[in-house]
């Protein structure tokens, strides 16, 4: 709990940020250093609650109260003994987790909440610099042999789980380097890639095999990979981008965002970039927003990645639009205390520069003479609530035409692509497009899948509990246990 009066005495503090014009001319992470006096502080503002909402908050479980104390004690290594018991990767959550637990923080009720992102930050951090963070290899091995197909923080936490039981995995990734979403989704100024390589490292030394440059499906086919394995375990992404439609589409200058992430990660890390994280090929070479009006279609983080990552680039100007009306700037009514609060959200790329808009529909690509993207053409919207459904109605009047060479389609993912690998293991999808399984496990017994392949698009946190989950619902599988009966044995060996 941290200290006893600790809420009262000290108010919520972050680490101080660089400046916003220094900043963009680098992808350099953002915050500055924290001191541990400076993180004993903030754990001690966790209060005796007597029940401790955070625990539900967080798609993890991670035991919260008691590894604030610990820091709150100066017990680094307990506390990271305690976060780790939950969570494999705080070093990844605690840089770009949006923290639901904080949402559901019961100081959060009329205070700020307690900073429990940045304390994981902090945790793992002094944990790696005091070499608290060792490999720790199992001490027998099963014989069994797991291939994991995608290495994002799903199959890294099914990876990493399934090794500490005994069998022997193997991760493949079709990228040119490991950790998905990771590596090649997030830019390099919320996550530096050295701590990707760091864990790698780690895991490598505990047993965990990985093979990069490996598409499954066809550089090897999945009856050969059903063969050579004991289970197979899916953990891609939601890779299918959702796209707009409209007139104008075949127009050059308009592209998912997540090409022009992948892009601009690959060229910080001196790779080249004709082929994306798919090892697909660029159609128009590289993608570059400088000096271009930019336009981000679509509010979310990965739109607001785009507007970092083009203010880096030096565009003319940045423009991020949504279809839904702008959020309100305090919690809504609708979303009480302890939910996660649908209100208006200000990353640090939009305090870099951009103008925001809402409530706005793109209703067409203008091209030139040589079929370059040079316009969009607009409209605003309002919304009406119809039999308890929202529809848009277009305002008369309102059309018009913004400036626009370079257009960055952020609105989300469908589902992962079926065609290759997927089709051919003959997986049934639900409704959205994902594969479909029943505690993890598809209609081809052999087949686990977790992550945003079976849950949809979603967050890291939640990708690392369903690699988590699908790992232990595979153990169970393959030393012919049932989920209940591991728990039993679990608890009769803990007691």
């Amino acid at each position: 709990m941290g200290k006893p009066t600790g809420f009262l005495e000290f108010t919520r503090e972050l680490p101080k940020k660089r400046d916003p014009q220094q900043r963009i001319h680098d992808y350099k992470e953002i915050e500055m250093p924290f001191s541990e006096q400076d993180s004993q502080r903030q754990a001690a503002r966790c209060m005796d609650c007597g029940t401790p909402f955070c625990h539900s908050g967080c798609p993890l479980g991670n035991i919260i109260p008691e590894f604030n104390d610990a820091v709150y004690e100066q017990n680094w290594a307990y506390a990271y003994e305690i976060l780790a018991s939950t969570n494999n990767f705080p070093e990844f959550t605690g840089r770009i987790c949006p923290a639901p637990c904080e949402a559901s923080c019961v100081l959060g009720i009329n205070k700020p909440p307690v900073a429990i992102e940045f304390i994981e930050k902090s945790i793992a951090e002094v944990a790696f610099e005091k070499g608290y963070v060792i490999p720790k290899p199992p001490k027998t091995r099963t014989g069994k042999q797991i291939a994991i197909v995608g290495s994002g923080p799903a199959g890294l936490a099914a990876a990493a789980q399934l090794n500490k039981a005994g069998h022997t995995v193997t991760v493949f990734e079709r990228a040119d380097q490991i950790g998905g979403l990771l590596r090649y989704g997030i830019p390099d100024f919320k996550l530096e890639k050295w701590t990707i390589d760091r864990r790698i490292a780690v895991m490598e030394a505990e047993g965990v095999q990985f093979k990069t440059s490996v598409n499954v499906g066809v550089d090897v086919k999945a009856a050969d990979l059903l063969d050579q394995f004991d289970l197979v375990m899916l953990t891609g992404g939601s890779t299918v981008p959702r796209d707009l439609p409209i007139p104008g589409r075949e127009l050059k200058g308009i592209y998912p965002a997540m090409e022009f992430l992948s892009q601009q990660n690959k060229r910080n890390a001196g790779l080249a970039v004709e082929v994306d994280h798919r090892g697909v090929a660029y159609g128009d070479g590289e993608l570059l927003a400088t000096g271009k009006n930019v336009v981000v279609i679509g509010g979310g983080d990965t739109g607001s990645d785009c507007v970092g990552t083009s203010n880096r680039h030096g565009a003319n100007s940045i423009t991020q639009i949504e279809l839904m009306p702008m959020p309100p700037k305090d919690r809504a009514a609708n979303t009480p205390w302890p939910n996660w609060p649908m209100m208006l959200r200000t990353s640090t790329s939009h305090e870099e520069g951009c103008e925001r808009q809402w409530s706005i529909n793109t209703k067409a690509f203008i091209g030139d003479e040589n079929g370059n993207l040079k316009a969009l053409r607009l409209v605003d919207l309002t919304w009406k609530n119809e039999n308890g459904r929202m529809q848009m109605v277009e305002m008369p009047g309102t059309e018009r035409d913004v400036p626009c060479e370079l257009a960055l389609l952020a609105a989300g993912f469908l589902n992962p692509q079926h065609e290759g690998l997927l089709d051919d293991l003959g997986l049934e999808y639900d409704e959205r497009g994902n594969v479909k399984a029943t505690k993890y496990q598809t209609n081809n017994p052999k087949v686990f899948v977790a992550g945003d392949m079976r849950r949809g698009q979603s967050l890291v946190v939640w990708a690392i509990s369903e690699g988590r989950e699908a790992a232990r619902a595979a153990d169970c599988y393959l030393m012919g246990e049932t989920i209940l009966e591991a728990k039993a044995v679990s608890m009769i060996e803990v007691a």
